[in-house]
């Protein structure tokens, strides 16, 4: 039975392969007609310390590139709930999912679940339903699976009970979100709305009283959040904070102990984030449709402003593999920097830099063989993850 206090962070791999005639992007550029060995899911050899002939997958002159590692996405929930008003089984969704992610080349996936105020499908039940899924799915899954809490601020009751799952080690992220709109922000409540409707039925009188209900807890929510960073700092579990705005912002994320900021909303918030030791997370889909949905700071500006660590899906898995060849495109970034910000950099924000990200000896073997750099995910021709062929196209 799986262990749920470990991660599925290698699927069994094939005992050896070479994969040769390829050019392979390492962590100070490429390596032009090169291999790269691969033993027991992990990289073995690359380039001129190849010395032996196993098992090989012809690359065909293509492109080797480190999988890519999702710290922040949600589209797994338009397979559980397509439209309002329907419920699908888990394991039929997250299996969708699981095809999807290392059909668009992420090979270390944080499902990204909603611990939220309303009910429905961002409600604790729900949150418990999908951890206990997904440790009993996750062995059978593809991509390598972690659990990405979004815990809301004003989510005060079962307190404990999140405590105890940061404590088991069941969680591996916990970011610290606040999306209760002030009613005295009518723009921001009803944007806030607009996303409520799409998931809840409740008439207008039921919304007014659940919305004013939810203000009296800002403060015991406030208490909560200390308790939670604590047991999330001593139990080693990343830990982000989310849509910053202003100076405030940061500085009590220093104090909570945030090593990841997630979707700063302005140039100065992401600024003085990286400037006080956090990775800034900003969204892929906002750097390919060129701007933001919900008026926050476009990650093109951001990019040519250095204040972008590491890029997400957030709501849309295709985009996190074009962001990169994006901002090669328009001059931000050359590719070879650019892909750094789906690799190597959420590997290190997240506590994983020293086994993930990188094409290097003793890494994981988790790559993507790519016949062209044109950004389109059906120039995607393979995925390995663990050393073990997960996807192949034709």
């Amino acid at each position: 039975m799986h262990n749920p206090n470990t991660p599925s962070d290698t699927p069994r791999a094939t005992d050896s392969l070479l994969i040769d005639n390829v050019h392979v992007l390492t962590s100070t550029g490429w390596l032009r007609n090169s291999r790269v060995e691969l033993s027991g899911g992990k990289i073995k050899a690359v380039g001129a310390d190849v010395t032996t002939s196993i098992p090989t997958l012809d690359g065909r002159s293509g492109y080797l590139l480190p999988g890519m590692i999702d710290l922040h996405g949600d589209a797994f929930e338009r397979d559980i709930t397509p439209r309002a008003g329907t419920t699908f089984p888990l394991d039929l969704a997250l299996a969708a999912n699981d095809a999807s992610l290392i059909a668009n080349g992420i090979t270390t996936f944080y499902y990204s679940i909603t611990d939220g105020f309303e009910p429905g499908p961002r409600s604790r039940d729900t949150v418990r339903e999908l951890l206990l899924a997904l440790e009993a799915l996750s062995p059978r899954f593809s991509c390598q699976a972690r659990v990405h809490i979004r815990h809301e601020r004003v989510n005060t009751e079962l307190h404990e009970e999140l405590m105890g799952w940061l404590a088991d080690g069941r969680v591996h992220m916990l970011s610290l979100n606040d999306h209760l709109p002030e009613l005295d922000n009518p723009a921001a409540t009803e944007r806030y709305l607009a996303g409520l409707r799409r998931r809840v039925t409740m008439d207008a009188a039921e919304t007014q009283r659940f919305l004013e209900g939810l203000q009296n807890r800002r403060d015991l929510g406030d208490r909560q959040t200390g308790e939670l960073a604590r047991q999330a700092r001593q139990a080693g579990v990343s830990l982000s904070s989310h849509d910053d705005h202003g100076l405030d912002d940061v500085e009590r994320n220093r104090v909570l102990g945030t090593s990841i900021a997630e979707f700063p909303m302005d140039a100065e918030t992401a600024s003085a984030s990286r400037e006080a030791g956090v990775a800034v997370l900003m969204g892929a889909p906002n750097l390919v449709r060129g701007g933001s949905h919900v008026g926050a700071i476009s990650v093109r500006d951001a990019i040519t402003g250095n204040l972008v660590d590491v890029l997400c899906s957030d709501y849309h898995y295709p985009s996190l593999f074009r962001a990169p060849f994006v901002a090669a495109e328009h001059g931000l970034l050359p590719l070879e920097q650019a892909w750094k910000m789906v690799s190597e950099n959420p590997a290190k924000a997240a506590g994983l830099g020293a086994s993930k990200g990188q094409i290097a000896p003793g890494f994981d073997a988790d790559l993507l063989l790519l016949s062209e750099l044109d950004g389109s995910p059906l120039s995607l021709q393979s995925t390995l993850v663990g050393g073990r062929l997960v996807f192949r196209r034709g």
